[in-house]
Formats: structure tokens, sequence, C-alpha cells
């Protein structure tokens, strides 16, 4: 039996457990889950996947999400 586990990794190099599968390039909200497009407002804290990385271990999966923050104006074109 294997266990898979998912992380995103915040720019600040904190860790956060999601039960969820990302995508390279989707944006994310501060919790890891993919937000709706269009965007309501750019007055929101989101994440862009940027890369994506895997260790595997006897037993053992873990799939990591690299997260960078999105600016205001990088946030305009999802509206």
């Amino acid at each position: 039996m294997t266990i898979r586990t998912r992380l995103v990794v915040y720019p600040d190099g904190d860790t956060q457990e999601i039960p969820h599968e990302l995508r390279v390039n989707q944006v994310v909200d501060l919790n890891g889950y993919p937000l709706p497009f269009p965007l309501p407002t750019t007055r929101m804290i989101a994440y862009r996947v940027y890369k994506m990385s895997t260790r595997e271990s006897t037993g053992e999966l873990t799939t990591f999400y690299h997260l960078e923050l999105l600016a205001r104006d990088q946030m305009e074109e999802y509206l």
C-alpha cells in the first residue's frame, strides 16, 4: 500500500497538506483550492502553481506544488 501526500509550498517555505491534485499554472486561494474564473475581484490573496515535484520512498509518494504569490496587475488578466 502506498500513502499519497499532496503539499502546497508557499513562497516563504511553509507547507500545507491538501486533499486534491493541482496543475502547473493553476490559480489557487490561500488554502490551495482552485479559484473559479473569472475572478470576482483583484482584492484577494491568490497564488499560481509554478512547479511540481515529487519525492518517493518505500510506501510513500509525496507531491509538492510550489506556489508564487500573484500581484494585483497579474490577477487583472483573470477578471
